[in-house]
């Protein structure tokens, strides 16, 4: 069975053009959504996705209108693939259910992977640019040596508790 899936950012925008092409590519169902892809409650995706059955195929018209991120397609469609659900893009010509697609796909995936690689190496390099220029990360302490110590002595007392004690000082309690 060929499922379809629409998406539009905002109300104001029409689906007409995404709902003709998917009943063009045969599909026999069509969910569609009115939200941006940011948003991560997408009620309609999440309904599809659960229809899928292994030999189905998913199909949009276009990437965009079903991840929100290179990251996010190739989850949603590994997660696909794992099912034995296909997929298929009409605008970009992608049709996982062929060896070509999947190639296509595979490629895709790898500049995604690729990607998240040079944020992490570009995060650890700056860093430890700024380590070397003295600033260390993190959360400012809130409670100097001395006020840890009046705390520790505080806490000696058995009818002071540690919430007393943190709300003293006005931070949280850590609990263990």
């Amino acid at each position: 069975m060929r499922i379809g899936y629409a998406r539009v950012s905002t109300q104001d925008q029409r689906p007409e053009l995404q709902l003709d092409a998917l009943a063009e590519a045969g599909c026999e169902q069509v969910f569609q959504d009115k939200l941006s892809g940011k948003d991560l409650d997408r009620l309609e995706l999440e309904t599809c996705l659960k229809v899928l059955r292994k030999g189905d195929t998913l199909v949009v018209w276009r990437l965009d209108r079903l991840g929100r991120s290179l990251k996010d397609l190739v989850e949603i469609i590994n997660a696909l693939e794992d099912r034995g659900v296909g997929f298929q893009s009409l605008t970009e010509s992608i049709d996982t259910t062929n060896a070509g697609g999947k190639l296509i796909f595979h490629v895709f995936a790898a500049l995604a992977e690729f990607e998240r690689n040079l944020i992490r190496e570009r995060t650890v390099a700056g860093l430890a640019a700024a380590r070397a220029r003295g600033r260390k990360g993190g959360r400012k302490v809130k409670l100097s040596k001395a006020d840890v110590r009046k705390a520790a002595a505080m806490l000696l007392d058995p009818l002071m508790t540690k919430t007393e004690v943190a709300k003293h000082f006005g931070v949280s309690r850590v609990r263990q």
